[in-house]
């Protein structure tokens, strides 16, 4: 007799169908572990470091300040094995059927909301729901001891708890395949088919990293650059080694005369601020009336080995703005930057106010960094031996373009490492198509000499804030940018921290400075459409708090998006109306936008081991 199992498989027909998947389960994995060695052996010739994020000497005072505390460890520990305790006797009581025992204890760390326990066994089945509650009590009780135990440098304790917090999110039981019971139940319901299908998609993003876990956060597939994405009409005018300089087509008859020349960051690629026409900030600006112009930089490799800070400035921005001026015919432009594009900015405005270049008119800074002293958790990551890693690594003269991507990662594991290898290797599911992760995925290398320079200047030194740098020889700092100044904050910026861009902002003393917070954070608060009607922003014209605390306590806050108190301050500043300009008029047409040196990606299939050069 043949026994049937719910979905018409006979049990012999079902157990051939999970033995078929489990050894294609240990064929990719075999594949997997192929290509892992395979890029382990082919930088076998590279000098590694035993501890190259420098962890080693911060852990060691950590565990001074533990050992020189023992009375207040001790007190600690005690509570932590009372709660474990109290949490012990009363899952007992719960699996002897009281049901509601857990859900009236009062712990702390206890949550009863949180994404990564989603799935309904964390809370219903009463050995997954201890397993979660003891797993929120350890990790909270062990970063709580990092965070106050004794007396520590206050930089120091914060990278102790930042790489803390790394280990025990690494810890989470969702994370591993015996101990998750999504994973367990899709395990057993698809007979093992989503192992394979995730160790496919794992073994895909492995050959994608060229040997490094690449992992992605999206549909790869359903983005193109020029055809769904970056897709605002243009062209491409001028161009050199550094970038290719875009001029977008205007839609209105009129336009201001003074054009608007954005200066991204060189870390991501520009289109974050064209992602598609409901988000884009320049299809915005053109229907307002601006002639825009866009920075496209290179996506460098070893043709950029021996580029600089100055070479990008003045070779790059500072060549940019002469061929916008000689394509309008204009004397002087507005400048708008974001992020490290905005710190390279700040330190060419500050060389114009020194020697007296004027054309520039005003300068708008998104979620831009100029003062250091707490830049936010990617100091974390930045010391002398960290800077002396990273220059034996670039070699070749550039950063490989994954290496930064690992570390913005990091600054936010939970969502954007740990959640995925369980959705997409575990779970087997296809990631959800969406552009703004399509654009994070789309990763830049960077010139060593560029990269290593801003890393020792502004966030090891905070040179440009204190007074100490110089460009060409010419001393500059904060109080040397004389230009008017929009600048916008984000309040939950992890990468450049709100209270550090406004302590940047409130030193440039001679600027006629406009700064607003706005809500969300360093993307999302930044690109915000006003058709979308999220969000809001605080502004106050007083600037004479210390700490951005002090400047929120008399703020206004504005339901929606800052675009259109910008877009107010930045008419006044853009001269009168002319006749719309059509790109290329004067300087010529290379090619339409968004250009080739966008295009170039670091996992193209056919790609060398380092992006192509446009």
């Amino acid at each position: 007799m043949t026994t049937e199992t719910t979905d018409g498989q006979s049990l012999a027909e079902q157990g051939q169908h999970v033995a078929q998947n489990m050894a294609e389960v240990f064929d990719i994995s075999g594949q997997i572990w192929q290509k892992f060695m395979q890029a382990q052996m082919s930088e076998g010739g590279k000098r590694q470091s035993a501890d190259p994020l420098n962890t080693w000497p911060v852990f060691a005072e950590l565990f001074r300040t533990v050992l020189d505390n023992p009375k207040q460890v001790a007190d600690m520990t005690i509570d932590y094995w009372s709660s474990q305790n109290a949490l012990w006797q009363n899952s007992v009581l719960k699996w002897l059927g009281a049901k509601e025992a857990i859900d009236d204890l009062k712990l702390p760390h206890m949550q009863k909301a949180d994404k990564r326990f989603a799935h309904k066994e964390w809370s219903e089945n009463a050995l997954f729901e201890y397993m979660k509650q003891s797993y929120l009590l350890t990790s909270g009780w062990i970063q709580d001891s990092v965070n106050s135990v004794g007396e520590m440098d206050p930089k120091e304790r914060k990278k102790a708890a930042f790489y803390t917090r790394q280990f025990v999110e690494a810890l989470n039981p969702a994370n591993f395949f015996a101990l998750n019971p999504e994973v367990l139940e899709a395990t057993i319901d698809q007979k093992g088919g989503n192992l394979v299908r995730g160790l496919k998609m794992m073994l895909e993003d492995l050959e994608r990293g060229k040997g490094k876990l690449i992992i992605r956060q999206t549909d790869m597939d359903a983005f193109e650059v020029g055809r769904n994405i970056a897709v605002s009409p243009g062209t491409v005018v001028w161009q050199n080694s550094l970038l290719q300089l875009i001029q977008y087509a205007p839609v209105t008859e009129k336009v201001h005369a003074k054009p608007v020349l954005f200066i991204p960051p060189w870390i991501n690629k520009y289109y974050v601020l064209d992602l598609n026409p409901k988000k884009s900030m320049v299809k915005w600006l053109v229907d307002q009336g601006y002639t825009v112009f866009m920075v496209s930089w290179i996506n460098p490799d070893e043709r950029q080995a021996g580029e600089t800070w100055e070479s990008y400035m003045f070779d790059g921005v500072s060549a940019a703005i002469d061929k916008v001026l000689e394509e309008t015919g204009q004397k002087s432009l507005n400048v708008a930057s974001y992020c490290i594009g905005g710190t390279l900015t700040g330190t060419m405005l500050a060389h114009m106010g020194k020697t007296g270049d004027k054309r520039v008119s005003s300068a708008t800074f998104f979620t831009a960094q100029l003062d250091f002293e707490d830049a936010g958790e990617l100091q974390i990551l930045v010391d002398e031996q960290t800077i002396g890693v990273i220059g034996e690594e670039m070699e070749k003269g550039f950063m490989p373009a994954n290496r930064m991507a690992s570390a913005f990662n990091m600054l936010r594991a939970n969502d954007l490492i740990w959640g995925y290898i369980v959705s997409n290797y575990m779970l087997g599911k296809d990631p959800f198509p969406f552009d703004l992760l399509y654009w994070n995925a789309d990763s830049t290398a960077m010139p060593a000499k560029v990269h290593c320079y801003y890393l020792e200047q502004f966030y090891i030194r905070n040179a440009f804030a204190k007074g100490e740098f110089s460009l060409r020889g010419v001393p500059v700092t904060l109080s040397d940018i004389k230009v008017p100044v929009y600048h916008v904050a984000t309040r939950e910026d992890h990468i450049a921290p709100a209270a550090s861009v406004y302590r940047g902002a409130k030193e440039m003393t001679k600027a006629d400075l406009r700064f607003i917070l706005s809500g969300s954070g360093h993307i999302a608060g930044v690109v915000n459409p006003p058709a979308l009607g999220k969000y809001q922003f605080w502004t106050n014209p007083d600037m004479t708090g210390a700490e951005l605390d002090n400047w929120l306590e008399g703020a206004e806050e504005t339901p929606g998006s800052w675009w259109i108190d910008w877009d107010a301050w930045l008419a006044k500043r853009s001269g009168p109306d002319v006749a719309a300009r059509e790109p290329g008029a004067v300087l010529g047409v290379i090619e339409p936008a968004p250009g080739s040196y966008v295009r170039a990606r670091f996992d193209a299939p056919d790609a060398p081991d380092h992006p192509a050069a446009g």
